[in-house]
Formats: structure tokens, C-alpha cells, sequence
């Protein structure tokens, strides 16, 4: 080697060493109101500038760095379809096959507009020449084959009280509009949302064929028999407890509860054996069979049309897409229909979601991803059990079993470990009616197929696109889909305060969810089974009263408040995860050199706001009315401000003092994890 090369390979190792990677960010200062103080309100404070940037999209209810992230996801997969529907001739069965078929199917708004209510007119047909109640129940089968859960609805889930085990689990449905108190209340809002309602009905009716007597008289009956199941249906709160939708009971018991309905041929046009099985509303079950006595058949025939119409509507001509988005928009207060393409990505991941999601992960989610997700995980869990260890409030006969249940914890990060096989499906560019049919066959019979068999713990109950996260409380998993991987949860060039304040917080939230108040009430097995002293349980109720209070004391706006019975689980999520993702945080710095202080905010103040920007919604009121009635999650200024005001770590980040906004008194603090 000459001198001048040897001196030229001594630079460029020189150099390489002293190349440092780029600064890992902080929070969003763009986003910030800094006008606002964080002591005053934090919501405005972290996410203020950013909401009056960017106004919400007229075909959104409600708007954030968050929900446009899980827009730009849309897009993502848009591209995604487009390219797979570009070939013509990828091998039947193929997941490039199914999704670009199923996808082009969709785009045909053409072909859609021509055929008009065509495609439901065979089952419209066959509703008509029902002439028994034998003709009924098999109808009933029939739209239960296709994800129509009319009146009552069936799955295969985990038994409550053998929790490897797969039983059949009947529940309560066939209510169009979003719950009982929509049908049985007298307050104005429900007043106005019986009557748009009526009259959405009669318009889908005139669109379908008939005369406008006929429809107004057609929505009338449809509207009778949905309220008389509203009326023996559980409000929303009460659908929170486990225990009162835990009625397991054997196959005779339901043939009992339910006489006038012949069991033994819907179970055989389902292909199920009869085994026991879990009634989640008894009282429903018992209302169903009355009308099925009661109710005439023409009724009968009205209420299924309607049924059918309805679930069909967005893939149907223009004017019923429209129609089914006015009445849609009045509930949700979104101005303008989201465009054909995105309604077919929204669709395809819908029921072909790991097809499609597998093409996703492979070009958006890198392994480094998983990878530092799986360390917060842990960092997250250990911060769990310390603060179990430390609780001076819990015996530590129930702080073993809190532990035992934390240590069989099973985290699912990204995909699952083996994607469902969708090959069975047929799926041309015909008629996406058609195809749509046969994506929701499969997803039933996928389901109902596993029932009398153990749970298969490697299933996954989102698409790995979605940008959301669950805990499972029978199967004790804790579940966030790539989708939700991704800026402003998470990011990888993001540092450890912003990310544990971010995602960090999520993680810590579905842990939480294992210790909320309908988590607490399954144990280590995942079995819906007390594991606390009588002491210990009493003195987590008072603390989960708290929440509560708290809760039932923010307005959306004047006369309308939270339901703190009904978002309790969310905030105790909330609250708990906030206070271990910071306690996990500092866990993850030591042994390592201090984080910057950037922008001017120090790395505990860039934790919290990276909280309140990730959770910064702006809200329409229309939206947020309909969350308060019937969303466990509170509307997010309140995600935000709640569990904020309890916790210290917060108050001494950004310096608040007693009389604070952002400082609850000691009296009313809430703490329960």
C-alpha cells in the first residue's frame, strides 16, 4: 500500500469514528399553545397550536396527529391495492389475487350504479315467500351466515369460566340505531334521532322499490320491533360488567329459555353441535321469542328487508351510499363522505385483513420497530410489578396473585407469527355484492368453526394495519398492531421521553386493562374468577369510585356529562398507564447518560406532552355527544387533563401549585394503580 493511500484509509476510519448518528428528536414544539399555561390547561398547552393548524377534515368526526396518522396508514395501503389490482393474473387464491380483485370489485361505482338494489334482490325474494316460522328461523340462520346479527347475534369466544376452551356466545343485536336509550328516552337528542331515524328508513324503503305510504308505514314497524328489544336490552353500562353477561348454560337450558325457536336446525344450518354455550342477555333471548310468537310474519318480513338494506347500503348504487352517509353524518356531525377508494381500503382491511397486512408489514414495519417495542414492553411490566410491590394499600396475599397474573401477561407486537390463509374465498371483479358475501362467509365460518376446540392463542382480534391496541382479559394478552406503530405513538427516531410518553403510556394503558375494574375480575388463567381478599377488593372499589366522581363531573358541553361508571376501565387505564410508562421510563435511564433537555423542555416535560400530543383530538360536538352515550373512552381533552391532574410527577415536571387547574387537591386525588 503506497503512503498516500494508507494516509487516505486513516482519514476515513477517522472520520467514521467521530460521525455521530443523527440527535434522536423531542416533542412536536409546533404543536405547542405555549400562550396557555401546562398548570392551566394542559390539553390546549400540548396540542393547541397544532389543532388550530389544521382544522378537522369535513369527512372526519374528530381530528389529531393520531387519526391523520392512521389516515396516512390508508394511504399506505391504497398504494398497496392499487399495484396488486394492477395484475390481472396472479395465481387464484393468491393474497395479491384476493385483495386486488376484492379492491377493483369495490372501485366499480359504475357497475354498482347500474345494478341498483340487484344485487339484494334474491334475498329480498326469499324474505318475501317466508310463509312459516320455520321459513323465519331459517332466514335468520341465513343472514347470520353473513355477518347479519338479526335479531340476536353468535360467535365463538372463550368460555369464561374454561378460558382454553371455545364455546358459542349468543348476544343481543338487530338495533339500528346505536343503543337502548336511543329507543326508550325521552331527551330531545333522542327525540330528533327517533325521528331522523323513521325517516331514514322510509327513504332507504322508496330507494328499494316502494311507494312512500308503504315506506313511512314499513319504518314505523321497523322502529315498534326494534324498540321493543331496546327495551329488554342492557344499557351500556351494565355491558361493561362481565358478570351480568355470564349466563353459561347447556344446550337444553337454551331450547328452555327460548321455546318457540328450533334451536337443533339453526345450530345444523351453522354446522355447529350443540354443547353448552354462554347467553349474554337472557331477557333479550326471552323478548325474541315473545315476538317470535307475537310479531306477524309481514312485520317480520319488513324488519329482515330492512336489515338486509341496511347492512348492504354503502356497496350499493349512489343514492343509498348517500342516504346511508346523511343519516351517518347526522349522528357523527362528518360533513362530506369519504372518497370511494379510501371506503375500499377501510372495507378490504376489514374483512381481508391479514392478506393485506401482510403486504404492509413487509414494506412498513422494519424489524428495529418490533424490536424496541418488545424493550418497552418489558421496562413497562417491570414497572407494573414494582408499583404492585410497593402499594401499601393491597395485601400481599392478593399482591401474589396481582403478580402471578402480570407474569403470564402475553405481549403481541407488530403481525401475528402465522397469517390466516384466505384462499378458499372466491373473489372476481364481477360484482363486489357478491364478493362481499363471500369475505363475510369465511369470517363466520372461520369463527364458528373453532367452536368445541381450544383457544388458538396465536389469532389476533385486529389487522395488523389498524392503529389501535386491546388487551384481552380470557386469553391475558395485551396487543398493539403495527398499524399503531408508528408517529406520533411511536416512532424510531424519536428519544425515550417522547416515546415512552407516547406509546409508552398505550402500552402501560392495556396492562392497566388487566387491572381495571372488569379486568380485575379474571384471574392469572384468564378464568372470570374473584382472586381478591374481601379487604383488598372493597379498598380498590373506593379507589375506582374516585375515578368516577371525577369523570362524571367533565362536560362536552352544558347539560351533558361523561358517564363515569361507563368510561371507568379507560381512565383507570389512562391513569395507571401514565404513572408506569413514567416509572418505566426512568427505569429505562439508568446506567445511561442523561437525556437533553431540548427545545427548553426537559426530558420529564417532554414525556407528558408527548401524551397530550398524542392524545389531542379536536372533537366534533355532534361526536362527542354520541361518545358520551355510548364510547368506554372519555372524549380526549378529558384523556388528557384527567389523569394528568392526579398524578405529582406531572405537577413537578412543569412546577404547578396547589389551586392549579392541573392539581387536584389531595382529597380529590385518584390513584388506584
Amino acid at each position: 500500500m503506497t503512503p498516500v493511500r494508507l494516509l487516505i484509509l486513516i482519514t476515513v476510519v477517522v472520520t467514521a469514528v467521530f460521525v455521530q448518528k443523527p440527535a434522536l428528536r423531542g416533542i412536536q414544539v409546533a404543536d405547542l399553545n405555549q400562550k396557555v399555561s401546562a398548570c392551566d390547561d394542559f390539553y390546549e398547552f400540548a396540542n393547541g397550536g397544532w389543532r388550530a393548524a389544521n382544522p378537522i377534515p369535513d369527512s372526519m368526526p374528530r381530528w389529531s396527529r393520531r387519526w391523520q396518522s392512521g389516515e396516512i396508514t390508508k394511504d399506505k395501503l391504497h398504494d398497496i391495492l392499487e399495484q396488486v389490482a394492477a395484475t390481472r393474473n396472479a395465481p387464484k387464491g393468491s393474497v395479491e389475487q384476493l385483495t386486488g380483485d376484492f379492491y377493483s370489485s369495490c372501485m366499480d361505482e359504475s357497475r354498482a350504479n347500474a345494478l341498483g338494489i340487484k344485487p339484494l334482490e334474491p334475498m329480498l325474494t326469499e324474505i318475501d315467500q317466508m310463509k312459516s316460522r320455520e321459513d323465519l328461523e331459517k332466514t335468520i340462520a341465513r343472514f347470520h351466515s353473513i355477518a347479519i346479527p338479526v335479531p340476536f347475534g353468535i360467535f365463538g369466544g372463550s368460555d369464561n369460566h374454561e378460558p382454553n376452551d371455545v364455546i358459542a356466545t349468543i348476544y343481543a343485536s338487530g338495533l339500528s340505531l346505536p343503543d337502548r336509550d336511543y329507543y326508550t328516552k325521552d331527551e330531545k337528542r333522542f327525540q330528533d334521532a327517533r325521528e331522523k331515524f323513521l325517516d331514514h328508513v322510509a327513504k332507504m324503503f322508496v330507494l328499494a322499490g316502494y311507494s312512500q305510504d308503504q315506506a313511512t308505514t314499513s319504518a314505523q314497524t321497523v322502529m315498534k320491533i326494534e324498540k321493543q328489544f331496546a327495551e329488554q336490552s342492557l344499557d351500556n353500562v351494565a355491558l361493561r360488567d362481565p358478570q351480568a353477561t355470564d349466563h353459561k348454560m347447556a344446550f337444553a337450558e337454551l331450547q328452555k329459555l327460548t321455546a318457540d325457536f328450533n334451536w337443533s336446525s339453526y345450530y345444523k344450518a351453522l354446522d355447529l353441535q350443540p354443547a353448552a354455550l354462554n347467553v349474554n342477555e337472557p331477557k333479550f333471548l326471552e323478548e325474541f321469542n315473545r315476538q317470535l310468537v307475537n310479531t306477524p310474519l309481514d312485520d317480520w318480513k319488513i324488519y329482515l328487508k330492512w336489515q338486509l338494506i341496511t347492512s348492504a347500503a354503502n356497496w350499493l348504487s349512489t343514492p343509498f351510499v348517500t342516504e346511508n352517509f346523511s343519516f351517518g353524518s347526522f349522528l357523527s356531525g362528518a360533513k362530506e363522505m369519504k372518497p370511494r377508494w379510501k371506503r375500499c381500503v377501510e372495507v378490504t382491511d376489514n374483512l381481508l385483513g391479514e392478506a393485506l397486512g401482510k403486504k404492509y408489514v413487509e414494506k412498513y414495519f422494519p424489524p428495529e420497530a418490533k424490536a424496541r417495542m418488545q424493550e418497552m414492553v418489558k421496562n413497562l411490566r417491570l414497572a407494573m410489578a414494582d408499583t404492585i410491590n410497593g402499594l401499601d394499600w393491597m395485601s400481599p396475599e392478593t399482591k401474589k396473585r396481582a403478580l402471578e397474573k402480570l407474569s403470564t401477561f402475553n405481549p403481541k407486537i407488530g403481525y401475528p407469527d402465522k397469517w390466516k390463509n384466505y384462499s378458499s374465498i372466491s373473489i372476481n371483479r364481477d360484482s363486489f355484492w357478491v364478493d362481499n358475501l363471500a369475505a363475510r362467509q369465511f369470517a363466520v365460518r372461520d369463527n364458528l368453526s373453532r367452536i368445541g376446540k381450544p383457544v388458538d392463542r396465536g389469532l389476533w382480534g385486529m389487522t395488523p394495519p389498524t392503529s389501535d391496541a386491546y388487551y384481552n382479559p380470557s386469553l391475558n394478552e395485551i396487543v398493539f398492531p403495527a398499524g399503531i406503530l408508528q408517529p406520533p405513538a411511536f416512532d424510531v427516531t424519536a428519544n425515550d421521553a417522547v416515546n415512552y410518553g407516547a406509546i409508552g403510556v398505550v402500552i402501560g394503558h392495556e396492562i392497566s386493562h388487566g387491572f381495571d375494574d372488569q379486568g380485575a375480575q379474571y384471574d392469572a388463567q384468564g378464568r372470570l374468577k374473584n382472586w381478591w381478599t374481601p379487604e383488598d377488593l372493597t379498598k380498590f372499589q373506593a379507589k375506582t369510585s374516585c375515578v368516577v366522581n371525577q369523570f362524571d363531573n367533565y362536560f362536552v358541553e352544558p347539560g351533558l356529562h361523561h358517564n363515569g361508571k361507563l368510561v371507568l376501565g379507560e381512565s383507570i387505564g389512562d391513569l395507571a398507564g401514565a404513572k408506569i410508562a413514567y416509572r418505566a421510563f426512568q427505569l429505562s435511564q439508568k446506567g445511561k447518560a442523561p437525556l437533553p433537555t431540548i427545545d427548553g423542555f426537559t426530558p420529564d416535560q417532554q414525556f407528558f406532552i408527548a401524551w397530550g400530543q398524542f392524545r389531542g383530538d379536536a372533537v366534533r360536538p355532534a361526536f362527542a355527544r354520541l361518545m358520551v352515550q355510548g364510547d368506554p373512552h372519555p372524549i380526549a381533552k378529558y384523556r388528557v387533563i384527567g389523569p394528568l391532574s392526579n398524578l405529582t410527577e406531572f405537577q413537578q415536571a412543569f412546577q404547578c401549585k396547589t389551586g392549579d387547574a392541573m392539581v387536584r387537591s389531595p382529597e380529590q386525588r385518584c390513584e388506584v394503580w
